[in-house]
């Protein structure tokens, strides 16, 4: 008798512990509100009379524990005054130790696996800290607060002569399998490629259960991979129905009633520069010469806003996507296809309507006259930039001499950009030739040449000047709420590491102001090119920048060296840009400012979905490498070390961009210590180094496609 009431308290702990898990989750949503039982009780859904009679008990123990603090009488709050306590988010590194970062706290709190309780990469985390041996600060996770995702993406395994199983995560990031009951399978066969639903962490569990929703199919196919990138990021490949039905729906007319209201440009030259496998051609450039010898050039924009309305599901799914996303053999568009390659691309001899910023521009690239609005255009041609080019170095074919007058005005704006404080990345893109079956069968580079830059000139001009158009008066500041793409300085930590670093090979940086940081860096970056420490100290200029993101607070592009910016060239892939569209007629309308708040949200989500982006274009090419190394396996290749780390270095392939790890516990004639400050490892008998940028003859020894790694040795 009395097991099976010390059996019924456990069993009534563990629910109040879960009840508290609700609870402290439903109220961090909110931290500063107060909240009655009641309103905690419908929070989580736990509304009838006994089930808030646990809510109540549940609350007396988080009071207890200080984990809330009744504020007034009958009402709750979040104690965020706890000792001790800290809420951040929680990174995993491939070992199973995390570190979670907090705002406003400039280190990371280490966090060791033993301690991470049942925290998930990228989990909202209540975590304890204190001294460890006295020295080093460390935590605890005390709690779940808010699970950064609920599906995962991994390979079915059957428990032999069991009829349940366990799904082993692909990201090594997630530090544990999770249980799949019988009846939660799903027709899914052991060693499928899944796509798992976590249903529950009960405390005290080792394993979380969960529900197979999808398969995907047989691991290191090509479809079950790429399909498995798109599911770990949560980026849906189809569109639903209902927005491909509206999409339909759409009037694809140009009519007179509507051009009527637009500046009718269609007698106007106008022309693309793309790449030759676009399918989309969001950009179009036209020009004329005044009568008073100056250019008339218009960047003309799709007019994505004419076609896609706030409060459609169209206009929801693209703003759920936020982005078009862009694997090695696949375009995931943000907008359907009905649109994205037909309504909006402004396709050679169609009419189209399009969002425009026309420029008077004189022999030395300065604005005379800017104009902003609607316009209908016509585009005369479709050149490729490899044609474009060819009419710049050849001074021949159709065509040529505009193409050369809008390059020559590129050029000077290119030289004053860098001049007024822009910094020139210009690092080369891998790409790969695909045979009919999507299977590498070559890798080239995507570098940037006079018709690239060309583009790319106007297209910051027109983003800088609606983002100035629209946020000055007089050229003061005035207060318009606006969508900008803002780059923040660099970290000046980082820029002293870089400075100490590469005096160690005879080169200098002045970090005296902002300006002289930027022409440090030109500097740097053209003194090395062509050295055997290009690649090293380029791949370290680039990790001390910070990251672009959107936000609605103009704090500049430190990398264009603009202080005013925001993205408005490509509406057919980014969201933001729809948004610019849509806030800048409002302008023009006469529109007053809106609410900030909702607005910085929207840029908030729109950075998130472009983070997932990149690291699934990223994938996709890690993949795409291994399958084309795969066929190499067993051959030599001299490299350069790209990076370093604790347990092993890992090493590019120039000709092909392929990159493979070499793992310090293979190196097996000496015993290797990694020096953070000089990014090498160094053998403590024989003294050999491996340093960042060196080159090392290597040998491919492994090609594992399931986790898009390939392992190298080094060859003597």
């Amino acid at each position: 008798m009395a097991k099976k009431k010390k059996y019924i308290s456990q069993k009534n702990d563990h629910k109040l512990m879960e009840i508290g898990r609700l609870i402290m989750r439903f109220m961090n949503q909110n931290q500063t509100r107060l909240y009655n039982y009641k309103q905690i009780s419908d929070g989580i859904d736990y509304k009838n009379p006994r089930q808030r009679e646990m809510v109540i008990q549940a609350l007396h123990k988080l009071l207890a524990n200080k984990r809330i603090k009744e504020t007034e009488k009958g009402k709750f709050s979040i104690n965020l005054n706890i000792e001790g306590t800290l809420t951040g988010t929680i990174d995993f590194n491939q070992s199973g130790n995390a570190y979670v970062t907090v705002e406003n706290l400039k280190d990371d709190i280490f966090i060791h696996s033993k301690n991470v309780k049942d925290a998930l990469q990228g989990d909202k985390v209540l975590i304890v800290t204190y001294n460890f041996k006295g020295k080093k600060l460390e935590g605890s996770v005390l709690e779940v607060l808010e699970r950064k995702r609920s599906e995962f993406v991994g390979t079915f395994q059957l428990v032999p002569h069991k009829e349940f199983g366990f799904v082993v995560c692909d990201k090594k990031t997630i530090n544990t399998d999770i249980f799949i009951p019988k009846g939660k399978i799903n027709g899914a066969e052991n060693g499928n490629k899944v796509v798992v639903k976590m249903t529950e962490w009960k405390p005290g569990d080792k394993n979380p259960e969960g529900e197979i929703l999808q398969v995907l199919g047989n691991p290191g196919e090509h479809e079950t991979e790429i399909h498995s990138i798109l599911a770990e990021y949560g980026l849906p490949y189809e569109f639903p129905e209902e927005v491909e039905r509206e999409a339909d729906k759409i009037d694809r007319r140009i009519t007179d009633e509507e051009a009527k209201k637009r500046w009718d440009m269609r007698d106007v030259l106008t022309f693309t520069i793309d790449p030759k496998d676009a399918k989309d051609f969001d950009d179009a450039l036209s020009m004329r010469k005044l009568e008073n010898g100056n250019w008339e050039v218009g960047v003309h924009i799709a007019d994505v806003s004419h076609y896609v309305v706030p409060g459609t599901v169209l206009d929801d799914e693209a703003y759920e996507r936020a982005t078009s996303v862009y694997l090695v053999d696949r375009v995931v568009p943000m907008l359907p296809e009905v649109l994205s390659n037909d309504v909006c691309s402004l396709r050679p001899n169609e009419d189209k309507y399009t969002f425009s910023a026309v420029f008077e521009l004189n022999d030395k690239a300065e604005i005379q006259k800017q104009w902003f609005g609607r316009t209908v255009i016509h585009s005369d041609r479709r050149f490729t930039y490899e044609e474009a080019q060819e009419r710049i170095e050849t001074q021949k074919g159709d065509l040529h001499e505009e193409i050369n007058v809008l390059d020559r005005l590129a050029k000077i704006m290119r030289a004053e950009r860098i001049k007024n404080g822009a910094i020139t990345f210009d690092r080369s893109e891998v790409r790969f030739n695909l045979d009919e079956n999507n299977q590498p069968i070559g890798v080239y580079f995507k570098i940037s040449k006079d018709s690239n830059h060309l583009i790319e000139e106007f297209m910051l001009l027109a983003n800088k000047k609606v983002s100035e158009f629209v946020s000055l008066k007089k050229g003061s500041p005035n207060g318009n709420t606006f969508i900008y793409r803002v780059h923040d300085d660099p970290d000046p930590a980082k820029l002293e590491a870089l400075r100490d670093f590469v005096s160690t090979f005879g080169y200098k940086m002045d970090l005296a102001n902002t300006k002289k940081v930027a022409e440090s860096l030109n500097t740097l970056l053209k003194d090395v090119k062509g050295k055997g420490e290009e690649n090293m100290i380029e791949t370290l200029a680039m990790r001390s920048m910070s990251k672009a993101v959107y936000s609605t607070e103009p704090i500049g592009h430190y990398g264009l060296g603009f202080d005013y910016y925001s993205h408005f060239t490509s509406p057919i892939r980014r969201y933001p840009d729809l948004l610019a569209h849509r806030l800048l007629q409002h302008y023009l309308d006469g529109g007053k400012s809106p609410d900030r708040n909702e607005l910085e949200e929207k840029a908030k989500h729109c950075s998130a979905m472009e983070r997932l982006a990149a690291d699934a274009e990223r994938d996709s090419i890690k993949f795409m490498q291994v399958k084309f190394m795969e066929k190499h396996l067993g051959e030599t290749f001299t490299g350069v070390i790209s990076g370093v780390a604790e347990f092993g270095f890992w090493v590019e392939i120039p000709e092909n961009g392929a990159e493979g790890l070499i793992k310090l516990r293979d190196l097996m004639d000496d015993s290797y210590t990694y020096d953070k400050a000089t990014h090498a490892v160094y053998g403590s008998r024989t003294g050999n180094r491996y340093q960042l940028g060196d080159q090392v003859k290597i040998k491919v020894v492994k090609a594992n496609l399931i986790a898009k790694q390939l392992d190298f040795k080094i060859v003597d």
